[in-house]
C-alpha cells in the first residue's frame, strides 16, 4: 500500500513538474505569427497619422470650411470616437466564441465599412450647403468602424499567448510596425499631397503671391483635391491587405479553463476599471502625455507651413519624425527590458520638450530637421510604452481579482476612451483658437496672430502637459519586481488549474 501511494505521489509529481514545459512551448509565438499580428496594427496608425497630421489642414485649405466648423467636426468626431470605444469594449466582452475567435469577427466585418467611409472623408462634395454634415457624418462613421477594428485588436494581445514575455515581444513587433505605419501614412499622404500645393514658393516674391494665386487657384485646388483622393485610395488598399494578413496569420487562443463572469453594465465596468489604482495612474499619466503629442500632431503641419515658412518641406519634416521613431523602437524595447517600463516611460517622453528649440530658432531649416529627429525618439516611446504597460495592469488586476474573467477588452476600451475624448477637446479648442487668431481659409499667408498661436500650441502647452504627465507616472506602482511577481502568481494559478483538469 505504501509502495502504491509512493508511486501515485511520484506520478503526481511528474505531472506537476512536466506540465509547465508543454504549456510554455504552446504559448511561444513564432516570428511569423508576431509579424502577422503586428501588421494588423498598421491600418489604425496609417489612417490615424494621415488624419492627425493633415485633416485639419484639409478642412481649412481644401474643403475651405470656416475654422469654427472645422473645430466642431474635429471635436465631435473625436468625442464620438471616444464614446464608441467603451461601447464596443462591452459588446466584445459579451461576444461568444466563434470558429474565428471572439475578436477576429469584429476586425474582419468592420474593415470594408471603414475603408469606404475613410475614402469619403477625403472627397469634397459638389455642394456647399451641407458640406459640414458630410464630413461630420462620414468622420464619425469611420471612427466607429475603426473602433470596431482597433478595440478587439488591442485586446487580442491577451489572447495570442498567456506568456507575458511573448506578449511583450509581440507588442514590440506591433509597435515597430505601427510606427512604420505612421511613416507610411505620413509618406503617402505627405508626398502625394505635398507636391500639389497651390501656393507659390517664397522665392517667387511676396508681390507675386496674390496675382499668381488668382491665375492658378482653381486648377491647383482641383489638383489638390484629386491628390487627397489618390492618397486615400492607396491607404484604403493597404488597410484591406493588412487586415487580411492579420486574419490569415494569427490564431486566437480560447481561454477554456476560465469561466466568464456575469456581463457587466456600463456603470459596473467603469467602476471595475477605475477602482484599480495602477490603471487609473497609468491612464491619467499617459492622458497628459498623449494630449501633448496630439496637439503637436494636429497643428504641426500648419505650424511648419505658416509659422516657420517651410511650405515645401513640411511633408519631409513629418517623414523624418516618423522615420526617427520607427528606427528607435528597438532601442526602447531594449531599454524597457533592461531598466524597466516605468523608467523607460519617464525617460523617453521627456525628450519631447526639445520641440521648444524649433520655436526659439526660427526659419532655420536644418534646425527643424534636427529637432524632428529628437521628436521622433520621443514619439517612439509614446507609441510603445502605453500598450506595453497595459497588459501589466490587466495582469495585476487578475491577481487582485482572480474570480473576474473575460473583461480584458474593457481596460483597453476605457483607456482609448479617455485618450480620445480628451484629444477631441484639445483639437477642437486648438482649431477654434485659430478662428480667434483670424485664420484666413485658403490663403497662402496668415496674420502674425496665427503664427503666434501655432507656436504656443506646439511648444509651451505640450511641455506643460508632459511635465504633469511625468509627475503622475512617477507614482505608478507597478515596478519590475511587482510585475515579475504577478507573472509568477499567474503561472502558478494556471498550472494548478491545468492539474485540476487532469484529475477527475
Amino acid at each position: 500500500h505504501c509502495w502504491l501511494l509512493s508511486a501515485e505521489c511520484h506520478s503526481t509529481s511528474n505531472i506537476l513538474s512536466q506540465e509547465p514545459i508543454p504549456e510554455k512551448q504552446r504559448n511561444r509565438l513564432s516570428v511569423y505569427s508576431k509579424l502577422c499580428y503586428a501588421i494588423g496594427g498598421a491600418p489604425y496608425q496609417i489612417t490615424g497619422s494621415a488624419l492627425g497630421f493633415f485633416l485639419q489642414m484639409y478642412l481649412l485649405d481644401v474643403a475651405q470650411l470656416d475654422p469654427f466648423y472645422a473645430s466642431i467636426i474635429l471635436f465631435v468626431g473625436r468625442a464620438w470616437d471616444a464614446v464608441t470605444d467603451p461601447t464596443v469594449g462591452f459588446l466584445v466582452s459579451r461576444t461568444k466564441w466563434t470558429s474565428m475567435g471572439r475578436m477576429m469577427p469584429w476586425i474582419i466585418c468592420s474593415t470594408p465599412f471603414a475603408v469606404v467611409t475613410y475614402f469619403l472623408i477625403w472627397y469634397v462634395p459638389p455642394f456647399e450647403q451641407g458640406k459640414v454634415f458630410w464630413y461630420l457624418i462620414f468622420y464619425c462613421i469611420f471612427q466607429s468602424m475603426q473602433t470596431c477594428f482597433h478595440v478587439p485588436y488591442s485586446a487580442l494581445t491577451m489572447f495570442i499567448s498567456s506568456d507575458q514575455k511573448e506578449r511583450d515581444s509581440a507588442t514590440a513587433y506591433r509597435m515597430m510596425v505601427e510606427v512604420l505605419g505612421t511613416v507610411l501614412g505620413t509618406a503617402i499622404q505627405g508626398q502625394i499631397v505635398g507636391s500639389s500645393s497651390d501656393c507659390p514658393t517664397e522665392s517667387d516674391g511676396s508681390n507675386n503671391i496674390n496675382s499668381s494665386r488668382n491665375n492658378t487657384s482653381n486648377v491647383s485646388l482641383e489638383e489638390t483635391k484629386q491628390a487627397y483622393m489618390i492618397a486615400s485610395g492607396v491607404i484604403a488598399i493597404i488597410y484591406i491587405l493588412c487586415a487580411a494578413i492579420l486574419f490569415l496569420g494569427v490564431k486566437e487562443q480560447k481561454e477554456s479553463r476560465q469561466k466568464k463572469s456575469v456581463p457587466l453594465t456600463f456603470r459596473q465596468g467603469l467602476w471595475m476599471v477605475m477602482s484599480h489604482t495602477p490603471y487609473v495612474k497609468l491612464v491619467i499619466g499617459f492622458l497628459f502625455t498623449s494630449l501633448a503629442f496630439m496637439l503637436l500632431e494636429g497643428n504641426f503641419a500648419l505650424f511648419i507651413t505658416y509659422a516657420l515658412g517651410h511650405r515645401d518641406d513640411f511633408q519631409n519634416i513629418l517623414l523624418v519624425i516618423m522615420l526617427s521613431g520607427a528606427l528607435t523602437i528597438p532601442l526602447w524595447q531594449w531599454f524597457l527590458t533592461r531598466f524597466g517600463k516605468k523608467k523607460a516611460a519617464y525617460f523617453g517622453i521627456s525628450v519631447i520638450p526639445f520641440m521648444i528649440l524649433i520655436v526659439c530658432i526660427e526659419s532655420k531649416l536644418i534646425i527643424s530637421y534636427l529637432v524632428s529627429v529628437a521628436a521622433g525618439v520621443s514619439v517612439a516611446a509614446a507609441f510603445l510604452l502605453p500598450w506595453s504597460m497595459l497588459p501589466d495592469v490587466v495582469d495585476d488586476f487578475k491577481v487582485k481579482n482572480p474570480d473576474i474573467h473575460g473583461h480584458e477588452a474593457l481596460f483597453y476600451s476605457f483607456y482609448v476612451f479617455f485618450i480620445k475624448f480628451a484629444s477631441g477637446i484639445s483639437l477642437g479648442i486648438s482649431t477654434l483658437s485659430l478662428k480667434f487668431a483670424d485664420y484666413k481659409t485658403g490663403n497662402c499667408s496668415q496674420p502674425e496672430a496665427v503664427s503666434l498661436t501655432l507656436k504656443v500650441l506646439v511648444s509651451p502647452v505640450p511641455v506643460c502637459l508632459i511635465f504633469v504627465g511625468l509627475l503622475i507616472l512617477k507614482t505608478y506602482p507597478i515596478d519590475e519586481e511587482r510585475r515579475q511577481g504577478n507573472q509568477k502568481l499567474l503561472q502558478e494559478i494556471l498550472h494548478i488549474t491545468l492539474f485540476a483538469e487532469m484529475i477527475p
